[in-house]
């Protein structure tokens, strides 16, 4: 029951992000004075619906959490209206722009905010992770950790800095009755513990009941800096990856789809978290962000890159050719989309 709720949360999540990128487009178009026909929550079919009066724009709540759609007047999905005044291609193109523009910031400015939250709750990554928190009447209790120790070794092995799930990843892999041996530090003397597991029926694992932490509180005054390095920090690591992506192939067998982004959020969250689920949001958000501004045609960016032209040129470029070109580059992204998702498919069943 709790794995079936971590991927239910994982959904919501993806939902969540692509809602507020279609958000980007529908407030933008809203300010500039561009039309809008639909605007959804959700996909699949109507549960609810309600029509502006004011701005004619219908509004629908849809039962599948993945996402959601602000349809224009005249778009490749609305071909009847592409004479309407009200089609999207009649707008002044700067109008135009700021509206395609908008979503992919959207995406960044909601990664700024849960950030900035994450700062606020959690702080930043210190060392070494310590115990935050000790069960009274759990093992680790019994075996004298106490609030503060500072983690440095699990089973002899090392913690690496910053790693506050190495020792969850430890109990997880021992055996029944196994116990794990803790190397801390306590008034800086190293002090040895050895503890065994108890099988926790809430959470359906094995646990010492211990909470711990690899974050350390920030100054209220460094709580922004902080998230904005963050995110840029993201930024650059995200464009990184998908540039040796494109040029090399590099990280081609580590891609993923909806099905293996869903699976990674649940696992990474049962094991680590809010603040793992937090982090994971603003990586997600980003790289929406990012990917939406590359110049693939049915994308953002292919649309930006189209109006560019038409400034450059002074004149559109033909209807016809530009919806042919999205069209296409739809078709290939949901080609692209199924073959990732029969690839997390077969990973997920081969283990």
């Amino acid at each position: 029951m709790a794995t079936i709720l971590y991927v239910l949360l994982a959904i919501v999540l993806l939902g969540v992000l692509i809602t507020v990128h279609e958000y980007g487009h529908f407030i933008a178009a809203r300010l500039t004075g561009i039309a809008v026909k639909e605007y959804s929550v959700g996909l699949g079919p109507k549960l609810f619906q309600w029509k502006s009066k004011k701005y004619e724009t219908l509004f629908t709540l849809r039962p599948i959490p993945m996402g959601g759609y602000c349809m224009f007047y005249g778009d490749e999905t609305d071909q009847q209206n592409a004479d309407d005044p009200r089609a999207f291609d009649k707008a002044k193109v700067w109008k135009r722009m700021l509206t395609v523009f908008s979503g992919p910031l959207m995406n960044m400015v909601l990664a700024f905010v849960v950030a900035v939250g994450l700062m606020a709750g959690y702080g930043i990554t210190i060392a070494q992770p310590f115990v935050a928190e000790v069960e009274a009447t759990m093992p680790a209790a019994q075996a004298g950790v106490q609030p503060g120790d500072v983690l440095t070794a699990v089973n002899g092995t090392p913690i690496a800095v910053g790693d506050a799930s190495a020792l969850t990843q430890a109990i997880s892999g021992l055996a029944e009755g196994e116990s794990v041996t803790l190397t801390v530090t306590r008034a800086g003397e190293p002090v040895t513990l050895s503890v065994t597991p108890a099988w926790d029926a809430a959470s359906q694992s094995r646990r010492i009941g211990v909470t711990v932490s690899a974050y350390g509180p920030l100054p209220s005054g460094q709580i922004l800096p902080a998230a904005w390095n963050g995110c840029v920090y993201a930024s650059t690591a995200i464009l990184d990856s998908l540039g040796k992506l494109f040029t090399t192939g590099q990280g081609i067998n580590d891609a993923a789809g909806p099905v293996g982004v869903v699976q990674m959020v649940a696992e990474q969250t049962q094991k680590g978290g809010l603040e793992i689920f937090l982090n994971l949001a603003v990586l997600i958000s980003i790289n929406l962000g990012l990917v939406n501004l590359l110049p693939i045609p049915g994308l953002d960016g292919s649309r930006l890159v189209f109006m560019l032209i038409e400034v450059i040129r002074r004149k559109p470029v033909n209807r016809k050719i530009e919806s042919t070109v999205h069209l296409v580059g739809y078709a290939l992204l949901l080609g692209l989309m199924l073959f990732f998702t029969f690839k997390d498919v077969g990973r997920i069943i081969t283990g």
